[in-house]
């Protein structure tokens, strides 16, 4: 079965995509998020709370907590919707730069334990150098991908050891101890497009995040993998993420697609795509391919897969267009591959997720429960 994942717009929200206030002093559109701090709707506990109810109840499982200069603090938010959920699961994403694991292992066992076993790590290395040097993370991408992988080497052991002393490249530890243990061990989502990436997710993680790309690319990444674990004698879970606009028909769902872009600023396009030259993630830059590929065809890349959001952001943008039989469609072909996890979102979020949950949540479960049964 697969179980539905969305993510918490903690950095704003809003109708249009790439689309800043009229406050000559703002700060610029953050191209992760497509908003900027004068975001239409502000992520404040009001909104971020009703996102997260209306993910329980529309068939979510999991809500991601992003990471990043734009987006309000992972662990302080959940500590916030632990009252305000029931089953809802947290996904923390954390950067291994911006604080120890040990720090980060207490913070987190602290939410699972009141939450009763609901917190999940992300582990995200980070793929913007300016975002990183603002934290004071000046590390290579190499370097990086080496620091990530101690870094979950030592949460493991810290959710597992009575008492842990390591000493490695990056943490040194001395009678390491974790109180409470959390409530079952818990797993680690992780992705990472470049070679060395891939290795630390084969070697270390327990499910891989892929952003959503066409069909094709994501078999031959999904395959990939699979090879990779092999030789590490492992297994993983999958996931895969993309953007969702929905439509009455096909035609509706790409002129809401469109509209989405109808704001954003020429100037934002043009940093949007220096920035991917400069910036060191592959991931980022297949997503660019993709969109430049789809170009001429008004950005299709393929059947309801369409890249025009990533002329504005840099990650998670590739989204599924269509009506709601057709996103399902589409999904089950996605969890064909071998994904057992979807991320899913929109803009506006709130009203992208309540209709997911209403109208394709329950189309791909009733396609593979028919599938099952025959």
């Amino acid at each position: 079965m697969v179980e539905f994942i969305t993510m918490a717009p903690t950095s704003g929200d809003g109708e249009f995509v790439g689309a800043s206030s009229n406050n000559a002093s703002r700060r610029k559109v953050n191209p992760w998020t497509g908003t900027d701090e004068s975001s239409e709707r502000l992520p404040t506990f009001e909104y971020i709370r009703d996102i997260a109810q209306a993910a329980e109840k529309g068939g979510f499982s999991t809500l991601l907590l992003p990471t990043g200069g734009g987006c309000l603090d992972s662990l302080v938010v959940a500590a916030n919707l632990i009252g305000q959920t029931d089953r809802l699961k947290f996904l923390f994403a954390i950067r291994p730069g911006s604080i120890q694991p040990s720090i980060f292992a207490k913070q987190f066992a602290t939410v699972d334990y009141w939450s009763r076993g609901r917190a999940l790590v992300n582990v995200v290395t980070g793929g913007s150098p300016v975002d990183l040097a603002a934290d004071g993370d000046f590390l290579d991408h190499g370097t990086r991908y080496r620091r990530t992988r101690e870094y979950i080497q030592v949460l493991k052991r810290l959710f597992t050891e009575e008492t842990v002393n390591h000493e490695g490249e990056f943490y040194k530890l001395q009678g390491s101890t974790l109180f409470p243990k959390p409530e079952a061990i818990p797993k680690i989502y992780f992705g990472g497009a470049s070679d060395v990436g891939k290795d630390v997710a084969a070697a270390e993680s327990d499910v891989y995040m892929l952003w959503g790309e066409t069909l094709e690319n994501t078999k031959e990444r999904i395959n990939e993998m699979k090879k990779r674990t092999a030789a590490y004698n492992r297994e993983l879970s999958y996931s895969v993420s993309f953007q969702v606009v929905l439509g009455q028909t096909e035609e509706e769902a790409y002129k809401n697609a469109d509209r989405l872009l109808t704001k954003a600023e020429i100037d934002l396009l043009n940093e949007k795509k220096q920035a991917t030259a400069k910036g060191d993630s592959v991931g980022v830059k297949r997503l660019h391919q993709l969109m430049e590929e789809g170009r001429e065809n008004n950005f299709k890349i393929g059947p309801n897969l369409w890249a025009g959001l990533t002329q504005v952001l840099s990650g998670n943008s590739i989204a599924l267009v269509g009506t709601p039989d057709q996103v399902a469609a589409r999904i089950v072909e996605f969890a064909d591959l071998g994904f057992d996890k979807v991320l899913l979102r929109g803009f506006p979020h709130l009203e992208t997720i309540q209709e997911i949950g209403e109208k394709v949540i329950p189309k791909v479960h009733e396609i593979i429960s028919i599938r099952q049964t025959v």
